[in-house]
């Protein structure tokens, strides 16, 4: 496949079921891309590295012997670091909540492990995600990857405008 970080979440898991690539070629482009702009971006503020690796293994395991976990299958993802995510740091941009690891998953969250896809990180936010634009007091300003002094604005900085290019998981 060419350029999987600019790929619909859906034709991603679409190709890893169909092993056109694999989970671990999928999360090694996604984190190259992080590796590449996040520093001037900082979109992302929480990376899970070991356990996607980890989990992306497993998925191209299940592939080869027939399983199918649902229709994010292997998708790396990112989440609003305002969504409890069990085992990862939970801020809200609320230096309150700075070391706050919760036990379980936000319902949002535990529907997206569900279909298949791969918490690779958690994405900036402002304070409890109560601003129009991203400038944390916590975990710092985010920037518009497209023109560095502006910000993308709101609390899906992550999610929309950035040259990560991460899509909401919209199914066919």
């Amino acid at each position: 496949m060419h350029n999987l970080i600019f790929t619909p979440a859906y034709q991603l898991a679409h190709a890893i079921r169909c092993r056109q690539v694999s989970a671990m070629e999928t999360l090694d482009a996604f984190l190259q891309q992080i590796d590449v702009h996040n520093p001037k971006v900082n979109a992302i503020v929480t990376l899970d590295i070991e356990r996607a690796y980890y989990l992306a293994r497993l998925a191209d395991e299940a592939i080869a012997r027939g399983d199918w976990w649902g229709p994010l299958h292997g998708v790396p993802i990112t989440v609003k670091d305002f969504f409890e995510t069990a085992g990862l740091r939970t801020t809200c941009s609320d230096r309150r909540l700075t070391d706050y690891i919760p036990s379980r998953d936000a319902t949002a969250v535990a529907r997206l492990r569900q279909a298949g896809a791969i918490i690779l990180g958690k994405t900036n936010l402002p304070f409890l995600a109560q601003d129009f634009q991203t400038d944390s007091p916590l975990l710092g300003r985010t920037n518009n990857p497209w023109n560095l002094a502006r910000t993308p604005g709101g609390s899906t900085v992550g999610y929309c405008g950035s040259s990560f290019s991460w899509h909401s998981p919209s199914l066919p």
